[in-house]
């Protein structure tokens, strides 16, 4: 049996830690960190300890031996402070009697048990701590006699206690973290529960919510909340325009389809009814129109499907002038409505090549069906231009017919819609090119309108980014 791939238990759902939840993951953190924070100034304070039990016994020796120099310096024998211990030295560091001053200036006692390098050291000013069983602190200082003699003075005290007070006191610390670091978990998970306590609140109300509603704000809820709520409330109204244009998209389509499937029917049966081959052959020759109206419809909804599913084909480069020149090549003869003349179509190109970012099929149904909507309405002569810019490049087919109401240019690039006036009553078409022309350019970044030309019709001008 083969081993697990490496990291494959983090790839499903974060591993050991996809049952834990929010409120606990956080509190065990949040513990984690204080602890280890507790914990690092409970060792700092341990090894503190010492050094400021000892910056306290210097303290006072510092002063009990500041009044015995001046004793001796006076000529009197120092006292000896309750818990201290005041010895007058010579500077070589043994005991004697004798202050300067021609009193008796005994000292009682032995000589402090010191080496020469701590007594070199007190002579210095420096503290020293001497043996090892039973520890003294001492601090000296040299002062001179009322006979001119140097004389050394010293202060000590034991430090029994100071290794059991630190110990005890690193205990007492050790406690003192764990129990602060419980408090405060503890803490943390009520504070935790009581700022999750609207999100709660909210699940449930999503949990419940009706088609059509949306999720009401927590009372007293924070900001961030608050934003979240509001951002759901956007998404449900984007998911809701979707769903609503879906459905508008689908009864439109299949009244759409209606209409060519019906005809074909229609038509078949006077086929096949009719003995006469003449009727036969005018009958077939409207159901072939009606058929290729039917694939036309279905191509532009297949393509209009295809975009909103989010499929984008790679960006090239295209040059639009020869995009141009091949568009009108395949249109062949434009007759407006039903006229039996065809009109010309002119290329009008500023420039021997206008390159944009596009597709090769994109920009073919674009053109087509600008030509196409253009060849429909005109009158006399359709114009296509070809603009090159230093961003962008544009495509500008400007007709001769009946124009576009202001009023109706806003939407005219909408699906299934349909201008009610003479320019829609001589279309015939599904409402559907425009549409198409409109979703094909702007996922490029491009832009598409419409106004009036300068003969009077409608300009539809077409902008893609131009390729680098």
């Amino acid at each position: 049996m083969s081993a697990p791939p490496s990291g494959s238990s983090s790839g499903r759902g974060g591993g050991r830690w996809s049952g834990v939840s929010l409120r606990l993951r956080i509190t065990l953190l949040a513990t984690a960190v204080t602890l280890a924070c507790l914990l690092g100034l409970t060792t700092a304070a341990g090894r503190g300890l010492g050094p400021v039990l000892t910056g306290a016994v210097d303290d006072e020796l510092q002063v009990a031996l500041t009044t015995a120099a001046a004793d001796v310096a006076a000529g009197r024998a120092p006292d000896s402070p309750d818990g201290l211990e005041v010895r007058v030295l010579d500077t070589a560091g043994d005991v004697v009697g004798d202050t300067g001053g021609g009193g008796n200036g005994d000292t009682a006692g032995d000589a402090p048990d010191l080496s020469r390098d701590q007594v070199r050291a007190l002579k210095a000013g420096t503290p020293v701590t001497a043996g090892d069983a039973q520890p003294v602190r001492w601090h000296g200082v040299v002062t001179t006699a009322p006979d001119g003699g140097q004389r050394l003075v010293v202060a000590g005290t034991g430090l029994v206690g100071q290794a059991a007070a630190k110990e005890s006191g690193g205990r007492w610390l050790l406690v003192t973290a764990l129990v602060g670091s419980l408090v405060a978990g503890v803490a943390i998970w009520f504070a935790v529960g009581s700022a999750l306590a609207p999100v709660a609140r909210m699940r449930e109300s999503v949990r419940r919510l009706a088609p059509g509603a949306r999720v009401a704000v927590p009372g007293g809820a924070a900001r961030e909340l608050r934003e979240l709520a509001d951002d759901f409330n956007v998404l449900l109204d984007r998911q809701d325009a979707t769903a609503e244009r879906l459905r508008r998209f689908t009864g439109d389509a299949a009244h759409e389809l209606r209409s060519p499937v019906a005809s074909i029917r229609v038509q078949s049966e006077v086929a096949v009814a009719s003995p006469d081959p003449l009727l036969s052959q005018e009958v077939h020759a409207d159901v072939l129109a009606d058929a290729e109206r039917l694939s036309a419809l279905l191509d532009g909804l297949l393509a209009l499907a295809r975009s909103d599913a989010g499929e984008l084909p790679p960006a090239e480069s295209v040059d639009l002038v020869d995009a141009v020149r091949a568009a009108v090549d395949r249109a062949g003869a434009v007759r407006p409505g039903d006229q039996a003349v065809p009109v010309p179509v002119v290329v009008n190109t500023l420039t021997d090549r206008a390159w944009a970012a596009a597709a090769h099929t994109e920009t073919e149904l674009v053109l087509d069906n600008l030509l196409r909507n253009a060849g429909r309405y005109t009158r006399t002569r359709v114009v296509v231009s070809v603009l090159a810019q230093r961003s962008t490049v544009r495509v500008l087919v400007d007709d001769d017919g009946p124009g576009v109401p202001p009023e109706h240019r806003a939407k005219v690039f909408d699906r299934f819609y349909r201008v009610a006036d003479d320019r829609a009553r001589t279309s015939g078409g599904a409402g559907l090119g425009l549409a198409l022309v409109a979703e094909l350019v702007r996922r490029r970044g491009g832009e598409v309108a419409v106004g009036e030309s300068p003969d009077g019709g409608a300009r539809f001008t077409v902008v893609w980014p131009r390729a680098r």
